[in-house]
């Protein structure tokens, strides 16, 4: 389904890649425009004039209207598209348990994957956090980013020792910043899951193995 919406997104960014798997999931195609964040394009006047927050993605509009933040642009799409398979629930029961399961993913894992690369990594010295002010590194951080990851790992193969998807019985939002997290993880900060942690493993490969998981 092609449609004339524009995403602003880059290869090397998570958040892309979450709002990517759920277009894949969905079946929709958008016209794509890259930003190159080595490059630093996100601070360039023509980029900062979409997004002022100078982060990505963002979702342009037909009628110019810029929708910044993952959740927001899900939602966008979800509503947007509603005779495409329902990744944020269809009842209030499953709207509230993949509204709650997908912030923890975001808050306990994603969150903690990310304060520990951008505390860490020496290209992002004074951009501890994204957006548009500077923060410095507090190289302290990393250590406890990495025991949060950790206990991300064990409180979710816990969870997914009792459910098939993270939140319940269907693939929905909260398995996207869950998967996305653990790939992050991995990538960002050598840290695998755990050989203990079965069940997360059991899961990540399932969910791992969806095509939608490639784009």
């Amino acid at each position: 389904m092609k449609t004339d919406h524009t995403l602003f997104q880059s290869s090397a960014s998570p958040n892309s890649r979450r709002v990517r798997i759920f277009l894949a999931e969905k079946g929709i195609t958008l016209t794509t425009r890259a930003v190159d964040l080595g490059a630093k394009e996100q601070f360039s006047d023509a980029y900062v004039a979409i997004n002022p927050r100078r982060q990505v993605p963002t979702l342009l509009l037909p009628d110019g209207t810029a929708i910044g933040e993952v959740p927001a642009i899900w939602r966008y799409v979800e509503e947007a598209w509603p005779d495409t398979p329902p990744l944020l629930g269809t009842t209030p029961r499953e709207k509230a348990l993949i509204s709650m399961w997908e912030r923890r993913a975001e808050l306990d894992g994603f969150s903690a994957v990310m304060e520990g690369v951008r505390n860490a990594v020496a290209g992002l010295k004074g951009r501890a956090l994204s957006g548009p002010h500077a923060y410095d590194q507090i190289p302290e951080i990393v250590e406890r980013s990495k025991q949060r990851v950790a206990n991300f790992f064990a409180d979710f193969n816990d969870r997914l020792g009792t459910v098939p998807f993270v939140a319940g019985d269907a693939f929905s939002a909260a398995d996207i910043t869950a998967l996305v997290t653990i790939d992050f993880a991995a990538g960002g900060m050598k840290i695998d899951i755990p050989a203990e942690c079965d069940a997360l493993r059991s899961w990540y490969e399932k969910v791992s193995g969806r095509s939608s998981s490639k784009a």
